[in-house]
């Protein structure tokens, strides 16, 4: 298959589902667990993130969507011994182990740069874009997702001419997905250098690595990829507070944009990124300027940096970024530097942040050349009347808020059901197809 042809990046965001709610359930993600016992909003949290896919549209860029899991998943409870219809499977649950209802009910599924990790066709023996869903298995909430991101994955990207979806690796082999992967290269469409970051256990460290070795090894193996560069992360980030790579480097074509204690050997990594990718920028924040903890508290490096049509690179960037006058002075010196990065775009998904997760953790990016681009299924890609649509439903069906006593609710059950039903219905989907 040829590798020629003109590339560019597709971002495929997580819709927020009906369920979103502040559970606490993810150890080492220091505002989930801050939030945790709040008042979740998740119509409102649902349209700050289609209306951050509406900026992204507007900024001349395509825009794909997945979708809300089901849930409450009454499935996997069943399969935990709870019997009876999916009403009494989660009565049961609620009043019997309360903690096993809550991970059924999580949204967390929204964060799709956890959905799996992409190689794009210029990387891959087979010249066609590789995908291998995470299997998340560091935390009990999000290892049920897998299932259901690998039904998604293979629909939307079914022509085998082009594309090869992986199931998820063994439970033992931590995976976390795209979280913790970047690409360089001079552009999307030639090879570039993948960059798989790991963590390693630590003797009485407070957080666990989330991300094995052995697990970004398999990937990488089952995308036949030549040469991929396999990088430990700075055991100082993770007890920071940076679960996962993606709240301490981003990377876009020839730019990595990153802290400077993201890697345990910074000076290696630097040194690789230098001599294997043609016209590498490296724009580091210092730690005297931007420590750890404010990098990770305003989500600095879990923003989106991407090519813009006409040229140059922007950062898309959450709110908490722009309100820390640090980050936000550091950040025009960024702009004004000798460097591609000439936009920084702020967006507000507060209520996404709250649950510890901002821009870059709402997003999938694919790399497709144009035929590729047209044989995705196109139910999967948005246009402004799509977003309308979607607008409407979460409008007419999304809760408004949940408490934490609300998972218990049976009303609040079947109200998550009919909204991702309808959801599903408005985008054609037929009943049982996800």
């Amino acid at each position: 298959m040829s590798r020629q042809g003109q590339y560019h990046e597709i971002n495929f965001d997580g819709l927020i589902g009906p369920s979103h709610n502040y559970s606490g359930l993810s150890l080492g993600n220091i505002a989930s667990a801050n939030n945790a016992g709040a008042v979740s909003a998740p119509r409102r949290a649902a349209l700050q993130g289609l209306g951050k896919m509406r900026r992204m549209m507007a900024l001349g860029l395509p825009q794909g969507l997945l979708l809300p899991h089901h849930r409450p998943d009454a499935g996997w409870l069943r399969g935990l011994g709870f019997a009876g219809d999916d009403d009494a499977v989660l009565r049961a649950a609620w009043r019997q182990e309360p903690a096993l209802l809550r991970n059924a009910f999580s949204a967390s599924a929204m964060w799709t740069a956890n959905a799996a990790t992409v190689s794009p066709a210029p990387d891959t023996a087979d010249a066609r874009c590789h995908f291998t869903v995470a299997n998340l298995s560091t935390m009990l909430h999000r290892s049920i997702e897998h299932e259901q991101t690998l039904r998604q994955l293979r629909l939307a990207f079914a022509d085998e001419r082009y594309f090869a979806v992986h199931a998820a690796l063994p439970a033992g082999l931590g995976d976390e997905g795209a979280a913790n992967f970047m690409r360089l290269g001079p552009s999307h469409g030639v090879r570039g250098l993948e960059l798989f970051v790991h963590g390693e256990r630590v003797a009485g460290a407070a957080f666990p690595a989330r991300q094995h070795r052995a697990a970004s090894a398999a990937v990488a193996r089952l995308h036949g990829l030549a040469d991929p560069a396999l990088v430990r992360q700075n055991d100082a980030a993770i007890a920071a507070g940076a679960f996962h790579n993606d709240v301490v480097a981003v990377a876009n074509e020839q730019v990595l944009f990153t802290h400077e204690q993201a890697f345990a050997d910074r000076e290696a990594v630097h040194r690789m990124v230098m001599e294997r990718v043609p016209g590498a920028v490296i724009v580091e924040a210092p730690a005297a300027r931007i420590g750890l903890d404010l990098a990770i508290r305003s989500y600095l490096f879990n923003s989106q940096l991407v090519t813009l049509p006409e040229g140059g690179m922007a950062l898309i960037l959450p709110h908490e970024a722009r309100e820390a006058p640090e980050v936000w002075a550091w950040l025009e010196e960024v702009r004004e530097g000798d460097n591609p990065i000439t936009r920084l775009e702020v967006v507000d998904v507060r209520e996404s942040m709250r649950n510890g997760g901002g821009p870059a953790c709402l997003r999938l990016r694919v790399a497709v050349s144009a035929e590729a681009h047209a044989a995705i299924d196109p139910r999967f890609l948005l246009d402004e009347k799509v977003c309308d649509r979607i607008e409407a439903v979460i409008e007419r069906e999304w809760p408004e808020r949940i408490a934490p006593d609300d998972l218990g609710e049976p009303d609040l059950w079947h109200r998550c059901r009919s909204a991702r039903a309808a959801l599903l219905d408005v985008l054609r989907f037929a009943p049982g197809e996800l």
